[in-house]
C-alpha cells in the first residue's frame, strides 16, 4: 500500500513537472509573441491610447499575458463601457472596443455626460463633446432612481402608463430623446439645445432658431410630435411675416401657438 501510494505521489509530481515545463515553453516561446495588435471600435481616443492604457506591448507571448487583467485596466476609461479581448493564434491580440454612446448633458450644478441607456458614465470635460442636449432642472435622485432606459423603440403604451403613475422628469426626458433619435424626428437631438424638466408641468424644449420653446408636457409623446409636425408645415404653408415664439402641445388633441408681436 505504502508503495502504491508513493507510485501516486511520484507520478503527479512527473505530471505537474510536466505541466509546469510545457507552460514555461509556450508562455516564452518567440513563436506566440505578439506582432499584431488589433483594435476594433475605438472612435473617441485612437490605437496608441488604448495600448498605452491597457499597458500592452508588442513581443509580449500572447500566452503570458493576463487578458483578465486588461479588460479591468481598460475598463477604467470612463469613454469605454465594454471590452473584449482574444488571443489570435499564433502572434495576434484582438481587442474590441465599445465606447458609451453620448446624448446629453445632465446639468446637475455640475455637468454629466448620459449614454443612451439613461446612465451617468462621466463628468463632462473640456475634451468632450459640448453640442448635446443640456438637461436642467433634475436632482441627484432623478437618476439614480430611474430605470436604464436604452433608446431602441421601447413599448411606447406602457412607457407612457409609467410616466403617469410617476412622474419621472428624467425619464421623461429620456423618452424624448429617444424620439429625437429617429431618422424621420420632427425634433432631431441634434436641433435641440436644451431639455427643461419639471414635476408639475412636464418638459418643455428649447430648439430651432425662431421658436422659443415648445411645452411637452408629460406623456404621449408621438401623438405631440406628430402634432408638431402639423403646425409646423401649417405656419410654414400660411406665410405669415409672424414666427412662432411658443409652442404649447401639453394637451396632445390641440396646439397652443404664441406667435411674436
Amino acid at each position: 500500500m505504502f508503495f502504491k501510494a508513493t507510485g501516486v505521489f511520484v507520478a503527479l509530481c512527473f505530471i505537474s513537472t510536466i505541466f509546469v515545463f510545457a507552460y514555461d515553453l509556450i508562455t516564452q516561446c518567440n513563436y506566440f509573441k505578439a506582432k499584431s495588435l488589433v483594435i476594433n471600435g475605438n472612435h473617441s481616443f485612437s490605437d496608441k491610447q488604448i495600448i498605452s492604457q491597457a499597458d500592452l506591448k508588442k513581443g509580449t507571448n500572447i500566452f503570458s499575458v493576463n487578458l483578465s487583467l486588461i479588460q479591468k485596466r481598460l475598463l477604467t476609461h470612463p469613454w469605454i463601457e465594454e471590452v473584449h479581448i482574444s488571443r489570435e493564434l499564433p502572434s495576434g491580440i484582438k481587442i474590441r472596443i465599445k465606447e458609451h454612446k453620448a446624448v446629453a448633458i445632465a446639468d446637475l450644478g455640475r455637468r454629466f455626460l448620459i449614454n443612451d441607456k439613461g446612465e451617468i458614465f462621466k463628468e463632462l470635460s473640456a475634451k468632450d463633446p459640448g453640442v448635446l442636449p443640456v438637461i436642467k432642472g433634475l436632482r441627484y435622485s432623478d437618476i439614480s432612481i430611474s430605470r436604464r432606459l436604452r433608446l431602441d423603440g421601447s413599448d411606447k403604451r406602457s412607457f407612457d402608463s409609467f410616466l403617469h403613475r410617476h412622474r419621472n422628469p428624467f425619464e421623461a426626458a429620456m423618452d424624448v430623446l429617444r424620439l429625437g433619435q429617429r431618422a424621420e424626428s420632427v425634433l432631431p437631438n441634434k436641433l435641440i439645445r436644451q431639455i427643461m424638466v419639471d414635476r408639475e408641468i412636464g418638459i418643455t424644449v428649447y430648439a430651432f432658431n425662431k421658436i422659443k420653446e415648445i411645452k411637452l408636457g408629460y406623456e404621449n409623446y408621438a401623438d405631440k410630435y406628430d402634432l408638431l409636425k402639423k403646425v409646423l408645415l401649417y405656419i410654414k404653408n400660411i406665410n405669415t411675416f409672424q414666427d412662432p415664439v411658443s409652442i404649447d402641445l401639453n394637451n396632445f388633441n390641440r396646439a397652443v401657438v404664441d406667435l411674436a408681436k
